[in-house]
């Protein structure tokens, strides 16, 4: 899976809204929606802020299994 499907699995998993996400991570909402579209990817610290929040790695997240 791509990091936009992982993303958005997890997210659900966790019963997480994008614009829950979104202020957690300090991003606009629009941008997690495009990062689940595979439409533009996180940089480094905002890939890292939205893993800590899933309760997972960033290496989870860009993996081909959650």
């Amino acid at each position: 899976m791509s990091f936009g499907a992982n993303l958005k699995k997890l997210r659900e998993m966790k019963g997480i809204s994008t614009t829950e996400l979104a202020e957690e991570a300090c991003i606009a909402q629009p941008t997690v929606v495009k990062y689940e579209n595979g439409q533009a990817l996180p940089n480094a610290v905002t890939a890292v802020r939205i893993a800590k929040r899933l309760g997972t790695t960033v290496e989870a997240l860009v993996g081909e299994e959650v």
